[in-house]
């Protein structure tokens, strides 16, 4: 209960400006070295660094906010020396990252056979204020909502788990599907700074590029978390273990902590207070946030 009040109080106070532009344009432009938005991308390979490092500055954005969730599932490792298990830590971090690469490949492969007539290209709202981009955004997204909170709520054992049976033969693909489910993130991602890549692979109809630049852009998206997560894993692994094994349900708690959270985010956020934004409904929004 508490992980879902949570996740409804950061949609209320969550501000899109504020980490799509004062972060993530920053953060842009600091790593490539010129103004990111609006600058044509020059190349194939410009494009590839481009993705890299918008995926990297889209990290805090209202997309990315559920891949902190993967930190969860991670976690309480045993090894004995630092070396060993942060090598450990590569192992579900690769898991993911496959996860990732297979569905950002396959849908920047789409966008580059597909073109620009996908709805994603689609600003021309209905009178309602809502696109065509911006529907697909709150679908995609509501799902992945919805789909982690389902994980949530399995983790504790209120509902079946539907990848117990898989998750038996293979340890690994939980890790997978949410990794997956990252990689979904671009199906519906609004992220300026990724439209202009979106729209870059779909004019070139170029499909090894395609797929490429939006590997990246998921690789760039999960880079952060990595990282905290291998130094979470070397510095604190030790303790974080001995405090996780303390209680046989801690484990499974902090899970469902993470993806109840991020999924009630993902779901409140792209379902109702786009629409409360766009008055349809009324939705608390915070001032700063409006």
């Amino acid at each position: 209960m508490a992980c879902a009040v949570l996740g409804f109080g950061l949609t209320v106070v969550w501000s899109a400006k504020f980490v799509d532009q004062t972060i993530g344009d920053t953060v842009a432009d600091t790593l490539l070295g010129h103004t990111a938005k609006g600058t044509p991308i020059a190349s194939a390979l410009a494009g590839i660094f481009f993705a890299l490092v918008t995926g990297v500055a889209g990290t805090f954005t209202a997309c990315n906010i559920a891949v902190f969730s993967a930190l969860a599932p991670l976690t309480g490792g045993r090894a004995d020396s630092r070396r060993s298990r942060m090598a450990a830590g590569l192992r579900p971090l690769g898991q993911l990252a496959a996860g990732a690469v297979v569905v950002s490949a396959l849908y920047g492969a789409v966008v580059a056979i597909t073109g620009t007539g996908m709805a994603q290209f689609d600003q021309s709202s209905q009178g309602n204020g809502l696109s065509g981009r911006l529907i697909q955004a709150m679908v995609v997204f509501g799902l992945i909502g919805a789909t982690m909170t389902y994980l949530g709520l399995a983790a504790l054992g209120f509902v079946r788990d539907p990848l117990a049976k898989l998750s038996a033969r293979h340890p690994g693909a939980p890790m997978v599907f949410m990794g997956g489910l990252i990689g979904a993130f671009l199906v519906g991602r609004p992220f300026p700074l990724f439209r202009q890549l979106f729209r870059d692979a779909a004019e070139s109809h170029n499909v090894l590029y395609g797929a490429a630049a939006f590997v990246f852009q998921s690789l760039g998206n999960i880079l952060v978390v990595a990282v905290l997560f291998l130094l979470v894993t070397g510095f604190l692994g030790d303790r974080l273990q001995r405090w996780m094994t303390a209680s046989p349900n801690r484990t499974a708690a902090l899970m469902a902590a993470g993806f109840i959270t991020a999924g009630v985010f993902l779901l409140l956020y792209w379902d109702l207070r786009i629409l409360g934004a766009r008055d349809l409904i009324w939705y608390p929004i915070a001032p700063w946030a409006a």
